[in-house]
């Protein structure tokens, strides 16, 4: 049997698909399997899947469920000790296995290990940010404010977690169900990190549009489970959770095409009510910017403070290097 069983989920994914098989293919460690599940595909990703020669991948095909059902379906088929996640769409720095292994085995108690997230454009071009979380341990009361795990690409997980925690929530489909499961997990397990960006995380156009109120209704599944689960001294995190719910889904508007600054404002006023202090938080603070900025200059001038942004932010990264 493999070490690792590697479960992607791939829907209509051919566009990035080669170049995130690639960075597999370049792991320093290979003892692993890969399995791909085409959930549902109307392109050419069960042809192409299927093509591979080597004896390590198999391609498994169904009807669409979502990624929650199609990482159960991996899951299910998977063989391997430790299981790791790979969206259809990012990318492996090459000791990325190695190195979650290598902490796993060290680790016995672990359950899960996840790793900080540098962030592409549609391009593959570095975009110069980072997403960096230092929790470890016991990470429960963390997690219940933000997923840390920032990508669906970057967990690596000891297989008996999911026996006893159960697996991903069909209910929620695609709307962080990632989330939920890494919070059941971490209820019963501790987690580590490694402390540098080992997954890319792919950062695409903008779509036409959001279904705001099936995300939201997600966030409130997910948060009220976890807390009918939660022991009484953590009751006091709730109204928090719900804070940086709101938080996060103010976002999600301004990245839209649509990129509507009152409904990310409708949030934001959630959020607040929800957890006053939230507003002395550097993620309040940079949305508040956001919609001011677009509210004063429009999706144009927004876009182009954006671009301006983003460029001078990769000359930095590219200097400090």
């Amino acid at each position: 049997m493999p070490k690792v069983s590697i479960v992607i989920p791939a829907y209509n994914s051919l566009k990035f698909l080669p170049e995130t098989m690639e960075s597999v293919f370049k792991q320093t460690f290979k003892d692993f399997e890969v399995l791909v599940v085409n959930d549902g595909s109307s392109d050419d990703t069960e042809h192409w899947v299927s093509q591979i020669a080597d004896p390590r991948f198999k391609l498994i095909t169904q009807e669409n469920q979502g990624l929650s059902g199609a990482r159960n379906t991996g899951i299910a088929h998977a063989s391997g000790e430790y299981i790791a996640f790979l969206d259809a769409d990012d990318l492996w720095e090459p000791t990325k296995l190695e190195k979650q292994v290598l902490c796993l085995e060290e680790n016995s108690e672990i359950g899960l290990v996840y790793t900080w997230v540098a962030l592409i454009d549609e391009n593959g071009n570095f975009t110069g940010r980072v997403f960096k979380n230092y929790a470890e341990n016991d990470v429960w009361h963390k997690l219940i404010e933000h997923n840390i795990v920032e990508s669906g690409s970057v967990a690596m997980v000891r297989r008996q977690c999911f026996d006893t925690c159960g697996v991903f929530d069909r209910n929620l489909r695609s709307f962080v169900e990632d989330w939920d499961m890494w919070l059941r997990i971490a209820s019963r397990y501790p987690f580590k990190v490694m402390k540098e960006p080992l997954v890319y995380y792919r950062q695409h156009s903008t779509s036409a549009s959001k279904n705001w109120e099936a995300m939201a209704r997600s966030f409130e599944i997910v948060i009220e489970k976890a807390f009918s689960a939660a022991p009484p001294e953590l009751q006091y995190l709730k109204n928090r959770s719900y804070g940086f719910a709101n938080l996060c889904l103010a976002w999600k508007p301004l990245q839209s095409r649509a990129q509507d600054w009152k409904i990310a404002a409708s949030f934001r006023a959630k959020a607040l009510s929800h957890y006053p202090w939230i507003c002395f938080s550097q993620e309040f603070v940079r949305l508040s910017i956001a919609i001011i900025l677009m509210r004063v200059f429009g999706t144009d001038g927004y876009q182009r403070f954006l671009s301006y942004a983003y460029t001078l932010r990769q000359r930095i990264v590219a200097m400090a290097r």
